[in-house]
């Protein structure tokens, strides 16, 4: 898989195809890495704490990284572990201290299980390992979960509840006890490595999804945004506080039979303003991917329109570089996007089931300039990544805004914001 493609679209990609499946508004600024031990639960009523976010410090990038990362603290007292981010999957793990598989982290980085061992008959369980794959002999049989990415890797483990020491923006201090996946057998067939984090933030739709977990707590609304910087960082949040209440662009989210990953559409793909008669496109917005992918006939349009624009222009093809598939070269090494982002037209996505809403895309918001000087176009075939006739919107177009996936409203929303800025506190 190409990069990230590190770890390319997300494992619950799969099992979409299997189900047919800020601004200067913003208060607060809390890193989970730097959060105080926890003392003791907040007594502030769940009613009161639902106006409130939490949010944490994002590190990485497109490229070279190849994923964005944030760290949470897990257990009592409180030890930090680095997770991908995910709005691609439900289910949190983290790579556990038991005999194990396809562990990359040092043994003092893994999570030690302290039998906090969460029943097969939890609803969570239920909802990690659904069809055919839910057994439960006796109600407190352990839960064994496993998980596969689109890309073939996977992770197999068992179901735990640990503290998620968290500081809400509104001064408060809690540690909710939220399930997770401790993983002993990680697999992945890619050419590419996995990301060097410890674990996966599931942020998708699902009940086992942290987001769902902290609703049901009463502790913060189904709401997550994150805003990715396109030179390194950025932040993620939690909750419905940290963005403003005006200049958002929305499009409604389709519930999908599997009711977990972020869908919209249809949608109608625009180049240099124009349309390209390429229409209903469905779209997945998934953060757990680096780049974008269109499916083979999309894709293929998509690459046809941009080589035809670069007719007559000084750009050559560059077969010799392996870092994306599609990749251009100068007579000079590229050192910036300013330097032949004049060749290249803006992209659009045009959703069709709201009046005027549009993703727009320029030049940066699709190419990579790589290490050797070359430039890579950012969407690659998904048909190649056994996606079919799906289309995933990547870390890449969302670069430097933020992203809001709101499962209270049924939306997804996004602005555009300098992702390098931190919220001020």
């Amino acid at each position: 898989m190409e990069k990230k493609s590190k770890r390319s679209v997300s494992l619950m990609m799969m099992m979409f195809l299997f189900f047919m499946v800020i601004s200067a508004d913003f208060q607060g600024c809390f890193s989970a890495a730097s959060q105080t031990p926890i003392k003791g639960e907040s007594s502030t009523p769940a009613n009161d704490r639902l106006g409130s976010s939490v949010f944490f410090r994002v590190t990485g990038n497109v490229y070279p990284t190849g994923y964005y990362s944030v760290i949470l603290n897990i257990g009592n007292p409180p030890k930090p572990f680095d997770f991908d981010i995910d709005t691609g999957s439900d289910l949190t793990w983290v790579q556990c201290d038991a005999p194990c598989k396809g562990c990359t982290k040092p043994r003092d980085k893994l999570y030690k299980p302290k039998n906090n061992l969460v029943p097969c008959s939890n609803s969570i369980c239920q909802a990690v390992s659904t069809g055919e794959n839910y057994h439960c002999d006796a109600p407190d049989d352990q839960c064994d979960y496993e998980i596969e990415y689109a890309d073939l890797g996977s992770s197999i483990g068992v179901l735990l509840s640990d503290s998620f020491p968290l500081r809400l923006t509104n001064g408060t201090l809690l540690q909710p006890k939220m399930a997770f996946g401790c993983g002993y057998d990680q697999k992945h067939l890619g050419p590419h490595p996995p990301p060097d984090t410890a674990g996966i933030l599931g942020l998708g739709r699902g009940k086992a999804s942290i987001l769902s977990q902290l609703r049901t707590l009463g502790i913060t609304q189904n709401v997550v945004g994150h805003c990715f910087s396109r030179a390194r960082g950025g932040f993620l949040f939690f909750g419905d506080h940290l963005f403003p209440s005006s200049g958002i662009t929305w499009t409604p989210m389709i519930r999908s039979s599997s009711d977990t990953l972020y869908s919209s559409g249809p949608a109608e793909l625009l180049f240099g303003g124009k349309p390209t008669g390429i229409k209903g496109l469905q779209l997945i917005f998934d953060s757990g991917s680096s780049y974008t992918y269109f499916n083979a006939q999309v894709y293929q349009s998509t690459l046809n329109l941009v080589r035809k624009d670069l007719a007559g222009k000084p750009l050559k093809d560059a077969p010799e570089e392996k870092e994306l598939a599609v990749c251009w070269k100068t007579a000079k090494p590229i050192k910036s996007i300013l330097d032949i982002k004049s060749y290249f037209k803006p992209l659009t996505i045009s959703f069709m089931n709201a009046k005027n809403v549009q993703l727009q895309l320029a030049p940066e918001d699709y190419l990579i300039i790589t290490k050797d000087g070359n430039v890579c176009l950012g969407i690659l075939n998904g048909s190649e990544q056994h996606l079919g006739n799906f289309n995933a919107i990547g870390d890449i177009f969302m670069q430097d805004r933020v992203v809001i996936y709101d499962n209270e409203k049924q939306q997804i929303g996004w602005f555009p914001a300098n992702c390098d800025r931190l919220p001020q506190s």
